[in-house]
């Protein structure tokens, strides 16, 4: 049984550089075609001269406070989006919101390479805990480990006793969701006496896999990798058995840029990672995520030719993903302006017992425990996770423009 998915995982680099970019000029030309926004946010590029990494840099980023305000002024799609609902499969809205489509086709999301470099194989039982609600979240790795073959069971989030039991019953081998997420199922199976032992390889994401908990993985036989990925763009980037960073996934192109700018930064440089992906349905051309990294030169020991990156470093905008969850600088604004009796809030996000755990600082003359329950259940209203509610003095949070501090150590 091979290592690797196809022939392109290691072929020469030179060559995969020449494919994405002897395929980008027509592309262009289509998506100008085939989509109103692209063609008015496109309108100054030839694309007969996006013909290099270079010539690429010329284009403009196009980032997530555009897309979401063209998608306002002309919904659902802003013109981003190419084709009819005949042509698509679902559509999803992510936080934002921002509405995403899916296309047709087999694997959309690009995933199966990834699940594959983490040992999934052709009849595997894979229970999937990522959410299926509105989001495309459980959906991404749901159609990737169906076009490799295995069987989904689609848990999704919550009723953990319930997917203790699930578990028992299916005997699956591989487990994909949120990092945090197998943990919480594992204690409850052994404070309910339930032997699970099944779960041999796991695929993770949507936020970090720190050292301590992959360990523990490790130590209850659980083979655990993670991979890199947004609701827009499906899976971006993987890691495989060196663990040496993340494998850049096939089709797509990946570049690292000064934050706030549209220059990419030189190898080894921190910035924010910008994404262009070639679908027919919803194309995205120097997407910024929002989410900093940084290339590593060299190839990985795993034979794997293909970019690397050092995996997500965290937020150019303060934007924080917790338990899965995206929470924005924006949301704790909405908080400050709902009580009047507040006037500075600060989001921090730390670990505790290998779960993410955010305390939101009250800035507040209102010290009552009713006040504190208010924001409690305010808090909760807002982002949809539970948090801690501390209440400190008014004027004592520093005016340093902080509202949302991410304590986590990803080392």
């Amino acid at each position: 049984m091979s290592e690797f998915f196809d022939e392109r995982d290691n072929q020469a680099s030179d060559a995969r550089e020449a494919a994405l970019f002897a395929k980008m000029p027509a592309f262009l030309e289509k998506v100008k075609a085939g989509a109103p926004g692209w063609a008015d946010f496109l309108k100054n590029i030839d694309p007969a001269t996006i013909t290099s990494r270079e010539a690429l840099a010329q284009v403009p980023v196009l980032r997530k406070s555009h897309l979401q305000a063209c998608q306002k002024a002309k919904p659902p799609f802003g013109g981003f989006v190419m084709g009819d609902p005949s042509q698509w499969n679902r559509v999803f809205m992510s936080p934002g919101p921002i509405w995403e489509p899916q296309g047709m086709a087999a694997d959309p999301w690009r995933g199966a390479r990834a699940l594959h470099a983490a040992g999934f194989r052709k009849g595997d039982i894979v229970h999937n805990a990522f959410a299926y609600h509105m989001t495309p979240g459980g959906f991404i790795l749901d159609e990737s480990a169906r076009a490799l073959g295995c069987a989904v069971f689609p848990a999704g989030v919550g009723n953990t006793e319930v997917q203790v039991e699930a578990m028992s019953m299916l005997q699956p081998s591989a487990y994909i969701g949120t990092p945090d997420y197998l943990k919480v199922i594992l204690d409850k199976a052994d404070d309910m006496g339930v032997k699970l032992d099944s779960v041999k390889k796991a695929m993770v994401s949507g936020g970090a896999l720190f050292p301590s908990l992959r360990d523990e993985y490790t130590a209850r036989g659980v083979e655990t990798y993670q991979c890199y990925a947004t609701a827009d763009l499906g899976v971006i980037a993987y890691e495989t058995s060196s663990l040496e960073g993340m494998l850049v996934n096939e089709d797509i192109i990946v570049e690292i840029v000064r934050p706030g700018t549209d220059e990419p930064v030189a190898p080894g440089e921190v910035g924010e990672l910008v994404v262009t992906c070639f679908s027919e349905t919803y194309p995205l051309i120097r997407f910024g995520t929002g989410d900093l990294s940084a290339m590593m030169e060299g190839t990985s020991s795993c034979g794997r030719t293909g970019m690397r990156i050092k995996g997500w470093m965290g937020r150019a905008d303060q934007r924080c993903k917790i338990k899965g969850m995206f929470v924005d600088p924006a949301q704790i604004n909405v908080l400050l302006k709902r009580f009047d009796r507040v006037d500075r809030l600060r989001l921090t996000v730390s670990r505790a017992e290998e779960q993410d755990v955010m305390t939101l600082q009250v800035a507040t003359s209102d010290q009552t425990e009713g006040f504190q329950k208010e924001m409690s259940e305010a808090l909760k209203d807002v982002t949809k996770l539970k948090g801690v509610v501390n209440l400190v003095p008014a004027g004592s949070l520093p005016n340093d423009g902080q509202v949302i501090v991410d304590e986590r150590d990803y080392s």
